[in-house]
């Protein structure tokens, strides 16, 4: 790659359930420096931030005022320009991610070329888009982590969740795993790097930088 960054695609919700402010802060530091970023939403909404609280207030505004903070179409990505996708935690994908035709596309290119994927807390239902040419789930085979039966239960909408990674996962034949609530838990394996929660996200951003440079 020479002296060039490598690039790296990040994929938000624009759904009002919004991108986990906190995973969003910790990934989007320590990848601004090791790639060039391009961030895309759904129609290019910009990203709403949620679970924002006084020491990532500041940081939010100022981000808002970059010019990169405005995302392209997510409609329009060519997954072939990019050497690494990051999915941060985004309560918000559970609705507008997770069948999302490009996403699947998106992850179909990732997977046959075996580029590294990195998906934190809700941003790994994403994965359940990835459905390849002969129907199969892209993760199948795969250990992976993700949000627990046990963490999801603790929400008040529990019982309308359009989806739970932990059974989806199970049930295409992924191998799953999850610590405690809150706890740093982090499964690699391969190109694909999953992380519990949003206190997983510096752990899994950092292997995703060391999967780029590898390659």
């Amino acid at each position: 790659m020479g002296d060039r960054k490598p690039s790296c695609l990040v994929i938000c919700s624009s759904h009002k359930e919004g991108v986990c402010a906190q995973s969003f802060i910790h990934a989007f530091t320590l990848t601004n420096s090791a790639f060039t970023l391009s961030i895309a939403t759904p129609q290019g909404i910009p990203v709403d931030f949620v679970n924002v609280d006084d020491n990532s207030r500041r940081w939010v505004s100022e981000f808002r005022t970059k010019s990169y903070a405005s995302p392209m179409k997510l409609e329009s990505v060519e997954a072939s320009q990019y050497n690494a996708l990051l999915i941060p935690n985004s309560p918000g994908a559970l609705y507008d991610l997770v069948k999302h035709d490009s996403v699947k596309h998106i992850l179909r290119a990732f997977t046959n070329d075996k580029k590294p994927i990195c998906a934190v807390g809700f941003g790994t239902v994403v994965l359940a888009a990835g459905k390849l040419e002969n129907n199969e789930w892209c993760c199948k085979g795969y250990s992976l982590t993700g949000p627990s039966v046990y963490e999801l239960i603790q929400r008040k909408d529990f019982s309308t969740l359009p989806i739970i990674f932990e059974d989806f996962a199970k049930d295409n034949f992924a191998s799953y795993t999850a610590s405690e609530p809150g706890a740093v838990h982090v499964v690699v394996d391969r190109h694909l790097i999953t992380g519990q929660n949003s206190q997983s996200t510096l752990t899994a951003v950092q292997n995703l930088i060391l999967a780029t440079n590898a390659r």
